[in-house]
């Protein structure tokens, strides 16, 4: 892909604003969180080195919105372009994950649609991957490898700029006065980085190695009492859903406005004590034990039988917000360790 090298962000970003809306990451002192870029700030923007707490799926597919109103149709409203600058490889494949479930041809989300079609997609490398990470365990990687209009890698003496589609490149092209050609040791420096930062991933997650697919883990695992026994520690918060960048599902309740009825559009959890719950007051999950067995399968098996690609990328936010210290990770790891004891008492029982 085509590289262009530039000294400093605040002329890069600031192209960017002119164009466009831009939310850029900001230190919050634990974590990242969004927010509208200002070029007349005096505080610098920081290049973030992880990923940002905010799941980009805000920007896409909002907490709460208004999804269609009696008497009139309700249709989308005019989306201004947007940019969001420090996306990383795990948001990147977020979105494609997103983009499954809401612009498939007979379920079409045109509300979702309308803004995936004004987003300007800048992403950026990972440096500083937290403990909780565990993106490389499912083909993630600490830099994007698609999905992007431009990536930013920072290097010792400025920021290499990959070049995406179409969109990319016509920013490149209208903007070509703040930008320099990159030379080989550059990106020799940006690759060291790169693999650094792999390897960095690959030492912390090295206890994440699984003798079989994590498919395969969750599918045979059905009577588990893990699931149960972590169940003791979950405190139902439900924010391993409200952060993970990938989980989708939502409700939808009417409202009287004065001179319309509306239907709103709201996230949900599957987390939820009465999701699962039908008419007649009829619920197949109301063991808590089972809710966490259906958030596993989901994001491990139905997906991945559906669309070909695990519901889940790796990001860790689930393990940093979780209050009652459910660790999806953990659950992985009992649960691989116990059909490996089933494999071995099938072993013993053939002989």
């Amino acid at each position: 892909m085509q590289t262009v090298f530039i000294s400093e962000l605040k002329p890069f970003l600031d192209a960017v604003a002119e164009d466009m809306d831009l939310y850029v990451p900001k230190n919050a002192g634990t974590h990242y969180v969004y927010n509208r870029y200002d070029p007349a700030a005096e505080a610098p923007v920081e290049f973030n080195n992880i990923r940002t707490c905010t799941p980009i799926k805000e920007f896409l597919f909002p907490l709460r919105e208004l999804a269609a109103v009696f008497p009139e149709p309700l249709e989308p409203k005019d989306i201004k372009p947007f940019a969001v600058f420090g996306l990383k490889d795990c948001d990147l494949r977020s979105i494609e994950i997103l983009d499954k479930v809401f612009t498939e041809e007979e379920f079409e989300d045109p509300f979702y649609t309308a803004r995936r079609e004004k987003m300007f997609i800048i992403s950026s490398d990972c440096s500083e991957p937290a403990e909780s990470c565990f993106c490389t365990i499912l083909d993630g990687r600490p830099f994007a490898q698609s999905g992007f209009d431009l990536n930013i890698s920072q290097v010792k003496d400025g920021f290499i700029i990959e070049v995406g589609p179409q969109k990319g490149k016509d920013f490149i092209e209208k903007h070509s006065q703040l930008f320099t050609e990159t030379g080989e040791a550059l990106l020799s420096e940006r690759e060291e980085n790169r693999a650094g930062t792999q390897k960095q991933l690959e030492q912390n997650n090295a206890e994440l190695k699984f003798d079989t697919s994590i498919k395969e883990i969750v599918e045979n695992s059905q009577d588990s009492e893990v699931f149960d026994f972590e169940a003791q520690n979950c405190i139902e918060c439900q924010a391993c859903t409200r952060v993970c960048p990938t989980c989708h599902c939502f409700y939808l309740y009417d409202t009287k406005r004065e001179d319309y009825f509306g239907k709103m559009k709201m996230w949900d959890s599957c987390m939820r004590l009465a999701y699962a719950e039908v008419a007649g007051g009829a619920n197949p999950r109301k063991v808590l034990g089972d809710r966490i067995k259906h958030r596993l399968m989901h994001k491990f098996s139905y997906f991945l039988d559906r669309y070909g690609i695990d519901m889940c990328v790796g990001c860790g936010r689930c393990v940093d917000a979780e209050a009652g210290g459910v660790d999806i990770r953990e659950i992985l790891k009992k649960l691989n360790e116990e059909l490996k004891g089933k494999d071995k008492t099938k072993a013993k029982v053939a002989k």
